[in-house]
């Protein structure tokens, strides 16, 4: 594990999780990056490019989660494809094989595999590896956040105009219609708004000091749960509406002096309800 620890109780799992969470991060981008067919994107239109894509998502969520069963059986799992078993560890795995399904089908290469673990409710280490970037982004709860071994850190803070904010929007049309109001009337205050296309690269990219904010409506724990840690560890201040934790509602991120402002807006917009 890269990164310092104090010595404390739970130390020593919090290693043992985080360096089973590397290995298994890995391992999945590996087999995304190098099963993609050379001519998916081609066909991006085609039902039989969906199937792929599935496919290898489902395959991902497979490996890791035999791994996860193999290293540490008594733990629970919550993934996006399915895989959810309560465990008797009191650590719980959150899994997202494949975040950015859409940028993957069309060969673009903001896509990750997103990995956290938690204990009574807490997320203790988060893992996300973005194969076509070349990056793989980890953090541990109090020793900081990190990016291919080096430390990551937040961009100190910009007046809420010269911000560059990250955002998603959901699948469903009358969400879509919402979000798009809700850039409508923030596009004009800020310095601009970009949409990656993964929620977990995007917060990664919040701890690196690519964007200093983003915010989106309508994700689930398997979407935010590590890069959420990324981000808190590289300096960042995370929640939901005012005074409430990120959740599917609504979750922010931002550099300290931008996130009050930020949260604050969104929450006038009526960014957290359709």
């Amino acid at each position: 594990m890269t990164g310092p620890l104090t010595s404390q109780p739970g130390d020593e799992l919090i290693v043992e999780l985080l360096d089973i969470a590397l290995d298994a991060a890995r391992r999945a981008g590996e087999l995304l990056r190098d099963g993609r067919p050379a001519d998916l994107g081609v066909a991006a239109t085609k039902t039989s490019s969906i199937d792929v894509v599935t496919e290898m998502d489902l395959a991902a969520e497979k490996l890791i989660t035999d791994y996860l069963a193999e290293r540490r059986p008594a733990d629970g799992l919550l993934g996006e494809e399915g895989a959810s078993t309560p465990g008797s560890s009191g650590v719980r795995w959150i899994i997202d094989p494949l975040d950015g399904t859409v940028n993957y089908l069309y060969g673009l290469p903001s896509w990750a595999v997103s990995i956290a673990a938690e204990a009574d409710g807490e997320t203790l280490v988060g893992v996300v590896t973005a194969p076509m970037r070349g990056e793989t982004y980890h953090a541990a709860l109090g020793a900081g956040a990190y990016v291919n071994g080096e430390p990551a850190r937040v961009r100190p803070a910009p007046p809420v105009e010269q911000a560059l904010i990250g955002t998603g929007f959901g699948y469903l049309t009358a969400r879509r219609a919402a979000q798009a109001e809700v850039v409508r009337a923030l596009l004009p205050e800020v310095r601009d708004i970009r949409r990656g296309g993964s929620a977990a690269i995007d917060l990664c990219d919040v701890a690196c000091g690519r964007l200093d904010g983003y915010y989106e409506r309508g994700l689930n724990p398997w979407d935010y749960a590590a890069g959420e840690l990324i981000a808190r560890e590289a300096g960042a201040l995370t929640g939901g509406r005012p005074g409430a934790a990120a959740d599917g509602e609504l979750t922010v991120a931002a550099v300290p002096g931008l996130f009050e402002p930020l949260q604050r807006r969104l929450d006038e917009l009526g960014a957290w309800h359709d």
